[in-house]
């Protein structure tokens, strides 16, 4: 698979301001709820100014785009990080595993920001906007990366559709395997009862997904 560019230190240190000024939001939004905070008392508690808050964010709920953004995200890059012998759906539900089922206490205090988030945005079409741009962000990201997967085994096999079918399929493919994905984080999200993880529940909606022509 291809290396990534490297990323720039002014642009690392702004992707880190993003990332605190979420954890704020989110913090902000689950001690004092999503009406109740404004974009001024996100500032203030991660001191910064207001310009700078609306020089990242347009609106309060877009500020915990970034927390949506890194899961999202993370799960794609997993499944360009597995290892090329797998076949699409075990790199995906090696992703999977290794996306949603760390148990480090980073990991697991950022699926719980999600958690909180995706409950609240239940009753803010605002912040389910941000969750759906998350979603599909990710997904044009796998739909590289299952590219990058497909033109790897066309140079070591025969049979490949070509042109706008072979582009069908991978956008098909892309989108299938990420509604899978958002369906299992969204029934966990939900749920009270401390049942399944989101691994799990991802896994087993992957594994619905059993007779699909995987490209």
């Amino acid at each position: 698979m291809p290396d990534m560019p490297p990323v720039s230190l002014t642009e690392r240190r702004k992707n880190e301001t993003r990332l605190d000024i979420a954890r704020t939001a989110a913090a902000l939004f689950v001690a004092d709820g999503l009406r109740a905070t404004r974009a001024e008392d996100i500032a203030r508690a991660a001191g910064v100014a207001p310009r700078t808050f609306y020089r990242y964010f347009p609106t309060k709920e877009e500020s915990v785009a970034p927390l949506f953004a890194a899961g999202a995200q993370q799960w794609a890059e997993a499944v360009r990080a597995a290892p090329a012998e797998l076949s699409v759906p075990d790199a995906l539900r090696h992703a999977v595993r290794e996306a949603l089922g760390a148990e480090t206490a980073g990991a697991v205090e950022s699926l719980e920001w999600v958690r909180s988030l995706l409950r609240m945005s239940v009753e803010s079409a605002a912040l389910r906007a941000v969750w759906a741009d998350a979603c599909h962000a990710s997904e044009q990201t796998l739909l590289e990366v299952l590219g990058e997967r497909a033109a790897l085994g066309e140079r070591v096999g025969p049979g490949r559709q070509a042109g706008a079918a072979r582009s069908l399929d991978l956008r098909l493919a892309a989108a299938v395997a990420s509604a899978a994905v958002r369906v299992g984080v969204e029934t966990w999200a939900e749920d009270a009862s401390g049942g399944d993880g989101p691994a799990a529940l991802a896994e087993r909606c992957l594994a619905a997904l059993e007779a699909f022509p995987w490209p």
